[in-house]
């Protein structure tokens, strides 16, 4: 066994304020756990974590199940907004160890990294707010003396399984409306980036939230993560990550009829129509593709840009992507941190050999970054591509930008719904019409009209066809950790 004492992992500790907020345990039962099990986090580099097996998260479950209804049973809305504002408040008087924490796993920038600690923290203080406003309703019968209302209640214990890439944000968005609803949590980290989950949970406990309420399960046991979708116990699933994985979670889960949000793959488009504004445009696509080095599910994966302003918009892209600067996270300067791992480097190497191959143009980038260690890939720029390259059907995830030229809005629009995805869209257009249309045409769950930013605690997140099902965030957000229960009084006159 190991604890957070030993000597590998100061590097992180000695940079931290609170050195207890990096913890390499799990959280399960109420009580802080290790196991002889253990898998590297980068290496040796910053820390082990236990991998907790099969019988672990049975045991995970079983807490978590016992916990639940004496929670919401013994909590109001008010009661329970009040715990999330003070976690929410305890996240951002945090916000440099965790920004630290997350940098150093995942490889983003500080600024990025403190960017996501603030968003996270944003949607338990939405949600907070959400907490009081689970409204149910009257109906008017078509009985007489009959009286029908519904009441909204927790859907029960939630698997939380959330991605790498954002290791605080992917966190708060399902726990925070989960806590809010009455429901209890088995969250089981990204073996990536466990260590910002664990310092979000130490900050949930000291804001007084029961422990048994939430529960951590780290893992690289695949079979042990399926028992929480497979477990009667477990009643909703709530998954960020790959299209395949979603797909198996979901057959999983049918076996015993769980409510599931999925939350997958995209293959967005990003469409710059030659009425745009032009440096609006440009500043849209160096947001939405290169923010977290492109490696985020709603990154422009295909820019389209009409014939006529082809040429002026991609100067302007290759010269902001000229000022971006590679190197390490904690670096204040860099503004594009590594990779994931290997595989995601060369991926986008195949994606730029591909299209140069077929005939498109390397305008900047193009390469691994050799001169440093890390997975680092240049921002890169590549223009006159075609349907024909890989890069048109796969999400490169990655920092490549693939420029294709366009003529017409039909033509555009249906090379830019020509995918199984529909997580996000983008399209620049200063015709008021033009940018209706576009938006009711677009087959994604959410569209930016404009702009390149489009999530916010406040704002629903999800999409359509592939991408799956279910909305986070927002009005909505509350509503997929709840079901609602139908009551009719009859013959109350007798």
């Amino acid at each position: 066994m190991t604890d957070s004492t030993e000597n590998y992992h100061n590097p992180i500790v000695n940079k931290l304020r609170d050195a207890g907020l990096f913890i390499e345990k799990a959280f399960v039962d109420g009580q802080w756990t290790t196991k002889d099990t253990q898998f590297d986090v980068l290496g040796t580099v910053l820390g082990r974590m236990p991998s907790l097996d099969r019988d672990d998260f049975q045991a995970a479950i079983r807490s978590a199940s016992a916990a639940q209804p004496k929670f919401f049973e013994s909590t109001t809305g008010a009661a329970r907004g009040a715990l999330l504002r003070k976690w929410s408040d305890l996240i951002l008087t945090n916000v440099d160890d965790i920004a630290t924490i997350m940098s150093l796993e995942n490889g983003k920038t500080i600024g990025e990294a403190k960017g996501e600690t603030a968003y996270a923290a944003s949607f338990i203080s939405w949600f907070a707010e959400e907490a009081t406003r689970s409204y149910g309703t009257t109906i008017p019968s078509s009985s007489p003396d009959t009286t029908l209302l519904t009441i909204r209640e927790p859907v029960g214990v939630c698997g939380i399984i959330t991605p790498w890439n954002f290791p605080a944000a992917m966190i708060t968005r399902k726990v925070g409306p989960a806590i809010a609803a009455g429901c209890s949590v088995v969250i089981k980290p990204p073996s990536e980036t466990p260590f910002t989950c664990m310092a979000l949970v130490k900050l949930a406990l000291e804001a007084g939230i029961p422990p048994q309420l939430i529960q951590v399960c780290p893992t690289k046991d695949r079979a042990a993560a399926t028992e929480l979708a497979t477990n009667p116990l477990v009643n909703k699933i709530s998954f960020t990550g790959s299209t395949g994985v979603g797909k198996m979670l979901a057959k999983l889960a049918a076996g015993t009829l769980k409510k599931v949000s999925l939350e997958l793959g995209g293959n967005a488009p990003f469409i710059v129509f030659d009425d745009a504004n032009l440096d609006i445009a440009a500043e849209g696509a160096m947001f939405c593709k290169f923010r977290c080095s492109g490696q985020t599910c709603v990154c422009a994966n295909r820019l389209y840009v009409q014939k006529s302003a082809v040429k002026s918009f991609t100067e302007k892209l290759v010269q902001k992507v000229a000022a971006l600067k590679m190197g390490a996270g904690l670096d204040p300067s860099t503004t594009q941190g590594p990779l994931v791992n290997k595989a995601a480097v060369e991926k986008a190497q195949s994606h730029v050999d591909d299209a140069l191959k077929k005939g498109a143009k390397l305008e900047i980038g193009g390469k691994p970054r050799q001169d440093s260690p890390g997975y680092f890939f240049e921002p890169t720029v590549v223009s006159g591509v075609t349907t024909e390259m890989v890069v048109s059907k796969d999400e490169t995830f990655g920092p490549l930008a693939p420029i294709f030229v366009f003529e017409t809005e039909d033509e555009v629009v249906r090379l830019a719904n020509d995918t199984e995805f529909g997580l996000a869209g983008y399209f620049f257009s200063c015709d008021v019409g033009r940018a209706w249309r576009v938006a009711q045409r677009l087959q994604v769950g959410m569209v930016g009209v404009n702009t390149g930013k489009i999530s916010a605690a406040e704002a629903p997140f999800g999409g359509v066809k592939e991408s799956g099902y279910g909305k986070e965030g927002s009005l909505y957000g509350l509503a997929d950790y709840q079901n609602i229960k139908s009551i009719t009084f009859g013959n109350l006159q007798q």
